[in-house]
C-alpha cells in the first residue's frame, strides 16, 4: 500500500515530495486564503510581476536596451549573430557561455524574428512554463513562490538570461522521468546542459536512478541519446576553432583562474566575504541566500531520513517517496547543492542567488510548512520583488537621477 501511494502521488505531480503538515493555525484561514491557487490565477500573478517590473524599467530607462545589455544577454545575443553569420566561431573568442539559448533565438531569426524580441519571448515563455511546470511537479503554492521570491530570477524572465529555457527543459525532463520515459527525460536534460553545463547533474541523476534498478538496457540508450545531443553541439567548435571544449577552457581561465571549480565546502563564499567590496545591502542578499539554501538543504536531509526510516518501518506516512517516486530529480537537487556550497570562484558568493535558482522549488518544499500561504502575503510579494528586480537592474543612482527630472 504505501510502495503504490508513493507511484500514485509521484503520476499525479501536485503534492511536493516532502509532505508537510499543516501549521497550527491554519484553522483561522479562509477557505478562499487556503485554497491552492489555479492555472489562471497562477499565470495572473506572473502578469502582474511582468507588468510592474516592465513598468518600472520602462519608467526610468529603455527597456529594449536593457534587454540586449543587462547581464550576459550581450553575450548571448553575440552569439546568435556569430551562428548566423556563416558558423564565424573564430570571432567568437570572447563568448565563453553555452550557446543552446543563442542556436533558439537564431533560428526564431530565421523567421523574421529581431534577435533582442526573440531573446525576450524565449525567456518570458520559458519563465512563465516553468512556473506551469513547478505547479504540476510540487504544487500550486510552491510555484508561486518560486516565480516571485527571487529578484534575479524575475529579472532573467523578464529582461532575458539563460535561467529560464535552461529551467524549462530542465522541469520537463523531471516531469517525464516521472511518467518514466527515460529516454526523453535524459534528451531534455542533454538539452538543458547545452544551455547550461550543470545539467550534466540531471542527467546523472537519471543514469544513478536507472542502475539502481538494474536497468542496464533505459541506462545505455539514455547515455546514448544524451551523447549524440553533446556530439552535435560540441561538433561545430571542434571543426572551427579545432577545441570542442571551447567554452569550458575559457570558463577555467576566467572564472576558476586555471584550477579546479570544486573546492572546501563554502570556502569560496567565506573568501569573498573577507575580500568583500560590495555594497552591505549586496552582502546581506547573497548571505541570506546561502543561509537560505543551507537551511533548505539540511531540511532536505531530515526529510529523507524520516521517509526513510519510516518506509524501513512499514509506516505509510513514510511511503519512501524519495527513493521509489522520483529519485532522479532529487539526487540533482542533493548534487547541485553541493556543488554550489563547494563552488570555489570570485562569483561563489556574489552570483548565488542566481546559481540557486534551479534548485529554489527543491527548498521551498523541504520548507513547506513555513511557507505563509496567503494571498495576502503572495501577491504585495509579487509586486514588491518586481519593483526591487527593476531597481536593482536599473541602479539605485539611475533611479534617483530619473526621480529628480
Amino acid at each position: 500500500m504505501a510502495s503504490a501511494s508513493a507511484v500514485q502521488n509521484s503520476e499525479s505531480g501536485v503534492r511536493s515530495t516532502f509532505s508537510a503538515p499543516i501549521p497550527a493555525g491554519s484553522a483561522e484561514v479562509t477557505p478562499i486564503e487556503s485554497k491552492a491557487p489555479s492555472v489562471i490565477e497562477s499565470i495572473l500573478l506572473w502578469l502582474i510581476a511582468a507588468v510592474v517590473f516592465i513598468f518600472v524599467i520602462a519608467r526610468f530607462g529603455s527597456f529594449w536596451h536593457m534587454v540586449e545589455t543587462f547581464a550576459d544577454n550581450k553575450a548571448y545575443i553575440g552569439a546568435a549573430k556569430h551562428i548566423l553569420r556563416d558558423w564565424d566561431l573564430a570571432n567568437a573568442a570572447d563568448i565563453k557561455q553555452f550557446w543552446g539559448l543563442s542556436y533558439l533565438i537564431a533560428g526564431l531569426s530565421l523567421f523574421h524574428v529581431p534577435l533582442r524580441y526573440g531573446f525576450f519571448l524565449v525567456c518570458a515563455g520559458s519563465s512563465l512554463g516553468s512556473m506551469l511546470l513547478a505547479r504540476k511537479l510540487w504544487g500550486g503554492w510552491i510555484a508561486l513562490f518560486f516565480a516571485v521570491l527571487n529578484i534575479t530570477w524575475i529579472q532573467a524572465s523578464y529582461l532575458g538570461g539563460s535561467e529560464p529555457l535552461f529551467l524549462l527543459l530542465l522541469f520537463l525532463s523531471f516531469w517525464q522521468s516521472r511518467k518514466e520515459h527515460w529516454v526523453t527525460a535524459a534528451a531534455l536534460a542533454a538539452l538543458a546542459t547545452v544551455v547550461r553545463p550543470l545539467g550534466f547533474l540531471a542527467l546523472v541523476g537519471i543514469g544513478l536512478t536507472l542502475l539502481l534498478r538494474k536497468d542496464i538496457k533505459k541506462a545505455a540508450a539514455c547515455t546514448g541519446a544524451a551523447a549524440v545531443i553533446g556530439l552535435l553541439y560540441l561538433l561545430p567548435f571542434w571543426i572551427f576553432v579545432h577545441d570542442p571544449l571551447f567554452q569550458v577552457h575559457h570558463y577555467k581561465q576566467e572564472d576558476w583562474h586555471g584550477g579546479s571549480p570544486v573546492g572546501w565546502p563554502f570556502h569560496g563564499i567565506v573568501v569573498s566575504l573577507i575580500h568583500n567590496r560590495e555594497p552591505w545591502t549586496n552582502v546581506i542578499l547573497t548571505t541570506g541566500w546561502v543561509v537560505f539554501a543551507a537551511a533548505g538543504f539540511c531540511a532536505m536531509i531530515w526529510k529523507l531520513r524520516i521517509s526513510t526510516l519510516s518506509h524501513q518501518g512499514g509506516g505509510r506516512q513514510g511511503s519512501g517517496s524519495l527513493l521509489s517516486g522520483r529519485p532522479a530529480e532529487y539526487l540533482f537537487g542533493f548534487a547541485y547543492l553541493i556543488f554550489l556550497f563547494c563552488y570555489d570562484s570570485q562569483w561563489a558568493r556574489a552570483e548565488f542567488p542566481r546559481f540557486v535558482i534551479p534548485v529554489l522549488p527543491f527548498l521551498l518544499a523541504s520548507l513547506e510548512t513555513w511557507l505563509p500561504k496567503r494571498r495576502l502575503v503572495i501577491y504585495p510579494l509579487a509586486v514588491v520583488s518586481a519593483v526591487l528586480g527593476a531597481a536593482s537592474a536599473l541602479g539605485v543612482r539611475n533611479i534617483m537621477a530619473g526621480l529628480h527630472h
